[in-house]
């Protein structure tokens, strides 16, 4: 089917008074007939050889239909819903990786999973390794036998930096089969992307973002093969993070998949016009979105995206004190952190989203102290442009 119908229609399954919307399943736990049931039902979840419905930390109705429409649209074998994007990423760390083992991780990340990597993966005896993984070669000659996991994002958290999903993939996996690749699809979301389908292992996503869509649910989840799905379930969720999804929340993101490729479509044609009007300003320095010729990944994220998303990020050609006073000054755009809802949201990475990377830190994922970070929402682009206008006006009157 095609993208447009599966965020309908993808792993619908009749219910019993045949609603059109997927009931909402508010229960805690499920009753059996017998305990020889309630042991067939523990397997049954443990394998993920089918429906199992014996406790809501372990699976519930609400969310196994969201979680196959979110494989249906990562084109995986299976997926499991979480309470929050970090629970996603949080479970695939405590289920894939022990002590010893060896994490490659990309210099470009959202700051909390660079914090989970540095301040709590250590702790538990994991060597992390941050590299630029733009460079494949590099990243081939860093593999070694302990290397457990390669993680990475494209488009990257802030900077918009394009990885080679593929490229990366097929070097780990020539290395050593057992390696997985995990890639954040956030910034893309399955509509535009599917790292499955470019050879990555499992993807992660914060469900708060695209996929929910209107800035009024945390969700996240993971998508790969049955096995490793099975596994994260019973283990990264149920035992190690308790990271669970609600079922009233499991209704809000799928409510919101059904509009995705919608609205994916609009921040395309949105994000598209206001980069190429700040390219051409006279008080924009660089624009990093990868939809510009002028963007140094461009020809890579058309080759593993269907068009080039929402997101970009500026550096003015401002003072620091200037740039702030540009950000205060906007007045559709609102200052906040997340991304991917209906509105437009302006942030700044080095004291908001990333503020508790190192001055070294921050260098090495080339997030500059003036970068700003646009998540472009569905409004009319000639509002949007306006309120970009005055911003830049009132913020040149601070000279």
């Amino acid at each position: 089917m095609d993208p447009r119908t599966k965020a309908i229609h993808a792993g619908a399954v009749p219910n019993e008074h045949r609603a059109v919307a997927e009931p909402i399943y508010r229960t805690s736990t499920y009753s059996f007939d017998s305990i020889a049931e309630s042991q067939e039902r523990t397997e049954r979840m443990r394998t993920g050889s089918g429906p199992a419905y014996f406790y809501s930390r372990l699976g519930n109705p609400t969310n196994a239909a969201l979680e196959r429409r979110i494989a249906a649209l990562e084109h995986a074998e299976a997926a499991v819903v979480t309470g929050s994007g970090m629970g996603a990423i949080s479970a695939v760390m405590w289920t894939f990786l022990k002590a010893g083992d060896h994490l490659i991780a990309d210099t470009a990340l959202y700051g909390e999973t660079h914090a989970l990597f540095v301040d709590f993966l250590t702790r538990f005896g994991v060597e992390v390794e941050f590299m630029d993984l733009a460079d494949v070669a590099a990243l081939g000659a860093a593999l070694r036998t302990q290397t457990a996991m390669v993680y990475l994002e494209s488009p990257c958290n802030p900077t918009m930096k394009i990885n080679d999903i593929a490229a990366i993939a097929e070097t780990v996996h020539a290395h050593d089969s057992a390696t997985r690749v995990v890639v954040d699809n956030t910034f893309a979301s399955p509509y535009l992307q599917n790292p499955l389908l470019l050879g990555a292992d499992l993807v992660v996503h914060s469900m708060t973002k695209y996929l929910g869509g209107h800035s009024d649910v945390i969700a996240g989840c993971v998508c790969g093969g049955s096995e490793d799905i099975a596994w994260l379930r019973y283990t990264g969720i149920a035992r190690a993070t308790g990271s669970v999804l609600a079922a009233d929340s499991a209704y809000l993101a799928l409510r919101g998949i059904a509009t995705l490729p919608l609205r994916m479509e609009a921040h395309c044609d949105n994000a598209e016009r206001i980069a190429a009007w700040l390219a051409a300003s006279p008080h924009v320095a660089t624009v990093h979105y990868p939809g510009l010729a002028t963007h140094p990944g461009h020809k890579i994220a058309g080759q593993q995206m269907r068009r080039f998303g929402g997101m970009l990020a500026v550096e003015l050609s401002f003072r620091q004190e200037q740039t702030m006073a540009f950000v205060d000054a906007l007045r559709l755009a609102r200052i906040a952190v997340s991304l991917g809802g209906v509105e437009t949201l302006v942030e700044h990475p080095a004291g908001m989203t990333h503020q508790s990377l190192s001055p070294e830190e921050l260098a090495s994922a080339g997030i500059a102290p003036s970068l700003l970070r646009f998540s472009i929402g569905l409004e009319d682009p000639d509002d949007l442009i306006a309120d970009l206008e005055q911003a830049f006006a009132r913020a040149q009157r601070r000279s």
